[in-house]
């Protein structure tokens, strides 16, 4: 099968760094003509760097060596002129980057946004764009596309943004799509219509794939070819079933093994109640033209408990309710009904009462980089919620609890003095468990605290919180739309769709005999091994 582009020998290195330093190394990749490539790898094994630069997207700071070649149309892209490299930019070949709300200009119309390429590539007189702007739309199967034109990004969904984004890659049909963790922070059930739609477009228009992602399900259901990059290097490729079957590296076997997450061996917990909502309810006022207010229901009569020593579980899609449980629960928004924590009603405390009862009742939020503050070192981030609760401990004491909840994360002493920049993702999220951890906290809530890692770290995390939760008896409300995670995880699950709980029962009954339909979907749409 004939290639569309090759590359060839590349090899990258980066200003100031010398040869030990990361760099990229003879990446030998093909790209055959309407297939689907996936590279795979860990976050910093150079998987999109090497993706970019087939664009010239690489940053300044890069060099590539003259003995790298990247093939497309018998030109080298490395070599043309950024003139020539600019008519293939967008026309020839297209990119959809990871977070389409970062990538999507916040002060311009969908309509513009989709235009911009063909107006930049003077593909379409201004007389027909429009037109093909909703064609676009329809193709990427965006609903009631007229209605949208004139939106901006924020007032779309995840999935919306994320289908724009494929409508611009794909306004001058390109022949080659780069898609880069195109789908990483979308709910199962979006992230699989996404798939869907980049598969049938493919086969629609006869196009090629470039697909780089962390998620081995994704790469095993969707693609046709694998490469697997660490350390800047291919370490391994083959086709999907063989790679999958009978990885041949170390690597490559830890990132398969890591995606197969099984169902938890649960002990039967038959431990004291320690939490419970009755009836719990949110109400969103939106204020209207003419001083008109519309009341909205986020959350319908919401009733739960958890035991002590306990992980339950809750799923669903976002917009579902999730997070405003777990905001409820700790009395950060508003909310009717009962919460009832070590047998006493949240509900009624004032705020004195309640900032005494925080230390028994924490959380851990999905992005530990905005959540930690990059002003303070991270002793002073774990210490910070002794010194706030007034924890009457000498300072030597408070190092010594900070020591401990550093080991017992699995963080060296000697980061005591770090800022949060100074560690990778995974790193980051143990220090904000560990600020969480060393208040010994009755009941922890985890809002999606896994979502944006890579498989290895996420399994390093999950593992991480189960020996914990060993070590100090605690309770966890396990919030998240990955159902492998919570599979792995939680004793008990509960669905939510819509601000109501749809279904709950013990996880191996959830996952192997779910009764509700939206469960039904949410279980075949999560890619699961």
């Amino acid at each position: 099968m004939k290639n569309l582009l090759e590359i060839k020998n590349f090899n990258m290195k980066f200003k100031g760094l010398t040869e030990a330093d990361f760099q990229i190394s003879d990446v030998e990749i093909n790209i055959p003509e309407g297939k689907t490539i996936a590279i795979v790898g860990e976050s910093g094994s150079g998987k999109t760097l090497t993706a970019l630069s087939i664009l010239g997207l690489n940053p300044n700071s890069s060099i590539i060596q003259n003995n790298s070649q990247i093939i497309f149309d018998k030109k080298d892209l490395t070599k043309i002129p950024s003139d020539q490299l600019n008519k293939i930019r967008g026309n020839k070949i297209s990119m959809v980057f990871q977070e389409p709300l970062s990538s999507l200009n916040p002060l311009h119309t969908v309509e513009k946004q989709i235009s911009e390429g063909m107006l930049v590539h003077k593909l379409a007189n201004k007389n027909e764009i429009r037109n093909k702007v909703i064609e676009l739309m329809k193709k990427v199967m965006i609903s009631d596309p007229e209605s949208k034109l004139a939106r901006y990004p924020h007032q779309l969904s995840g999935g919306e943004r994320q289908r724009v984004m494929i409508a611009m890659a794909l306004s001058n049909n390109p022949k080659l799509l780069i898609a880069d963790e195109p789908t990483t922070a979308l709910d199962v059930t979006i992230q699989y219509e996404i798939l869907n739609l980049l598969k049938s477009l493919q086969d629609e228009l006869n196009l090629a794939i470039l697909f780089i992602t962390h998620d081995l399900g994704i790469v095993k259901d969707f693609s046709d070819f694998v490469y697997v990059m660490q350390d800047g290097k291919v370490v391994e490729s083959g086709e999907v079933e063989g790679i999958f079957q009978n990885p041949k590296k170390s690597y490559t076997k830890q990132l398969v093994n890591a995606r197969r997450l099984q169902l938890k061996k649960k002990k039967m917990n038959k431990s004291l109640e320690i939490f419970k909502v009755e009836n719990l309810s949110v109400n969103y006022i939106q204020k209207k033209p003419l001083m008109k207010t519309q009341t909205n229901e986020i959350l319908k009569n919401i009733n739960f408990s958890i035991n002590l020593g306990e992980t339950v579980g809750l799923v669903g899609e976002s917009g579902s309710g999730k997070t405003t449980i777990g905001l409820s629960i700790l009395r950060l928004i508003k909310s009717q009904g009962k919460i009832v924590f070590m047998g006493q009603d949240f509900s009624k405390l004032n705020r004195i009462q309640l900032n005494s009862k925080r230390k028994d009742l924490q959380i851990v939020f999905q992005d530990p980089y905005g959540s930690l503050s990059p002003r303070m070192t991270i002793g002073q981030i774990i210490e910070e919620g002794l010194i706030s609760q007034k924890i009457e401990l000498s300072s030597s004491k408070r190092l010594d609890m900070t020591y401990e909840i550093l080991k017992d994360v699995g963080l060296s002493i000697q980061h005591i003095n770090r800022y949060p920049h100074e560690f990778s993702g995974g790193q980051r999220q143990r220090i904000a468990i560990a600020r969480a951890i060393i208040l010994r906290p009755k009941l922890l809530i985890l809002d999606e605290p896994t979502s944006s890692l890579d498989s290895t770290v996420q399994l390093q995390i999950l593992n991480l919180l189960i020996n914990l939760q060993e070590k100090y008896n605690t309770a966890y409300l396990f919030i998240s739309h990955d159902l492998r995670v919570i599979r792995y995880i939680a004793d008990r699950v509960f669905v939510i769709n819509s601000g109501n709980i749809i279904e709950s029962d013990y996880t191996e009954n959830i996952f192997n005999r779910p009764k509700n339909d939206y469960t039904k979907k949410l279980i075949s749409s999560a890619l699961l091994d």
